[in-house]
């Protein structure tokens, strides 16, 4: 008996595995150079749509907490209006947090920045955009005429900072 049971839930996990690895493979990365990367619709922290600007070249993703973390305590230190100066664009993936702790506690937090932070929280769309990236590292991806022209990492604030104002 103890063997048919393990045998069931060692066939759940591996069709799990298999579903799970089955939708990467459709699944094409978003951030690649040379493909376009215009017309994001993401909600902003105030829960207003936000589209990016066609004069957009930089679009900074922070994939996990401590990056969002970083570059939230950077963009506070700035001017509020230091992401529009340089053009830039701020994405905080909070797709792997549950529910719950989004809408009590990230949601408010990030609802005290005066500068704008498009959240990314479905986790489907999320994948596509992680998809092929250090999701411990910032993302700085730059753009010209929608165009991906490159995409840079960055785990400190002088070179989130140097890649930004570049």
């Amino acid at each position: 008996m103890k063997k048919i049971i393990a045998s069931i839930l060692l066939s759940i996990v591996f069709l799990g595995c298999a579903s799970s690895s089955e939708n990467t493979q459709n699944q094409e990365p978003k951030l690649l150079v040379g493909k376009k990367l215009s017309h994001i619709t993401l909600n902003d922290q105030f829960d207003k749509p936000q589209t990016m600007p066609n004069d957009i070249t930089t679009v900074i993703f922070a994939f996990s907490k401590p990056m969002g973390h970083l570059c939230n305590d950077f963009f506070a230190r700035q001017s509020p209006t230091y992401l529009g100066d340089n053009k830039a664009l701020f994405i905080a993936d909070i797709s792997g947090a549950p529910s719950l702790i989004r809408s009590m506690f990230i949601i408010p937090g990030l609802k005290k920045f005066d500068h704008k932070v498009l959240i990314l929280d479905n986790e489907e769309a999320a994948k596509e955009y992680k998809l092929g990236m250090d999701i411990d590292k910032i993302a700085v991806v730059s753009i010209k005429g929608g165009i991906i022209t490159a995409i840079k990492t960055a785990t400190t604030p002088n070179e989130l900072k140097a890649l930004i104002q570049h």
